[in-house]
């Protein structure tokens, strides 16, 4: 069975390295035939280049132990309907030649969208990774990349029974019209069973920015704080509201903020800056130390929905610099605050934030990971069928 997987995006690395690994397992688990092991799932990788700074890309292949792309298409920036094309238009001659089983893709960025309908137009089917989130804000450019992937995928594993039901009332069911609608749990849990430890043994960011002391006796309490979403970044009244919240925070812990390309890129366009010297500016960090930085932090401040997961599964309070979220459990159940991006909401969403870090979570999911049963699943109907065929 040939799997082919199209990322762009850093968190693609993050969830890819996951389910890579988990087909390398499956390989290593097939019987032997005539003394060699069957190799029973190939994976052909695509990166359309969508993030191409060391920063943001070559850093996470080499932390993640995430194998050397098969092609590399250099896309870049761009605006989202060029970079759409130019994917599309390179993903479909390399689908042409690989004849792929099944496209996978992840999330919900550009790039997931273009592997999508590239595969979809050429009656490849698609599996798509994170199926069934809605945020229900249509102003958001990855809203609108979700509902179409899901629309064409064969294959939607949603991380939640919510998503499940999400699907459901847009008529895309289990069994209807040859789909398959499973809640497999989420891939970005099992990076953070697996990466977390080797974070907390191999990362010295900690110390690298002074907050914990040389002989790690005493940790200076801080917030962390991310931001790149576009709704945010290219609104100057937003980004400089957010920034000014920053700033008030900052009175009482410093602020560690990875400053993302685009956001860096923004604030000097508009001339913006936060003016304490207790919100630290420092370049996008790598997998393991953004995870350590998460773990040890008073508090996250973010619009990036990954993150807020993190959080989450770390045990870290997190506040959304969005008007809304497709994780609600994390709002629910008390873990998560949606503050928008006024400076006042912002400011007040972190006052009123529990001192202590809670202990209540929904229970974690079981023996086998997310990772391993879409690969289960996707042998089990493909390599079967077609060892039928």
């Amino acid at each position: 069975m040939k799997i082919v997987t199209i990322i762009g995006a850093r968190p693609q690395f993050i969830k890819a390295a996951s389910l890579s690994r988990a087909m390398q397992v499956f390989n290593e688990k097939s019987p032997s035939r005539h003394g060699h092991r069957k190799r029973e799932i190939e994976e052909v990788l695509i990166h359309t280049g969508q993030h191409y700074d060391y920063l943001m890309d070559k850093v996470f292949f080499e932390e993640l132990q995430l194998r050397r792309c098969d092609h590399h298409l250099g896309i870049g920036s761009g605006a989202h309907g060029k970079q759409t094309g130019m994917m599309l238009d390179r993903i479909e001659p390399i689908l042409q030649k690989e004849k792929p089983d099944v496209v996978l893709v992840y999330g919900d960025t550009n790039s997931t969208l273009a592997g999508a309908l590239a595969a979809a137009k050429m009656q490849i089917p698609v599996a798509h990774v994170e199926a069934g989130l809605r945020s229900y804000d249509r102003n958001m450019p990855e809203e609108i990349n979700r509902l179409l992937t899901d629309h064409v995928s064969r294959f939607l594993f949603c991380p939640t029974d919510e998503a499940v039901e999400n699907l459901s009332k847009e008529g895309i069911r289990n069994g209807k019209q040859d789909r398959w609608v499973k809640n497999v749990g989420d891939v970005m849990y099992d990076s953070i069973l697996f990466y977390a430890e080797i974070a907390e043994g191999q990362s010295t960011i900690l110390k690298n920015l002074g907050l914990l002391a040389p002989d790690a006796s005493r940790l200076t309490p801080y917030y962390l704080a991310t931001l790149h979403r576009a709704e945010n970044t290219d609104n100057p009244e937003r980004l400089k509201s957010i920034l000014k919240a920053l700033e008030e925070i900052s009175k009482k812990y410093p602020v560690i903020l990875p400053l993302h390309p685009r956001t860096k890129k923004m604030m000097e366009v508009h001339g913006l800056r936060p003016k304490s010297k207790n919100v630290k500016l420092i370049e996008p960090v790598s997998y393991l130390n953004m995870l350590k930085l998460e773990k040890s932090a008073k508090a996250i401040l973010t619009d990036s929905g990954g993150i807020q997961k993190e959080a989450y599964w770390l045990r870290v309070p997190c506040i959304t610099l969005r008007e809304v979220t497709e994780w609600g459990y994390t709002v629910e159940e008390g873990w998560n605050t949606v503050s928008g991006w006024k400076t006042a909401e912002i400011v007040r969403a972190v006052q009123r934030m529990p001192d202590q870090k809670k202990t209540k979570r929904r229970g974690d999911e079981g023996k086998q990971t997310a990772s391993e049963k879409m690969v289960h699943l996707l042998f089990e109907y493909l390599g079967n069928r077609k060892n039928h065929l």
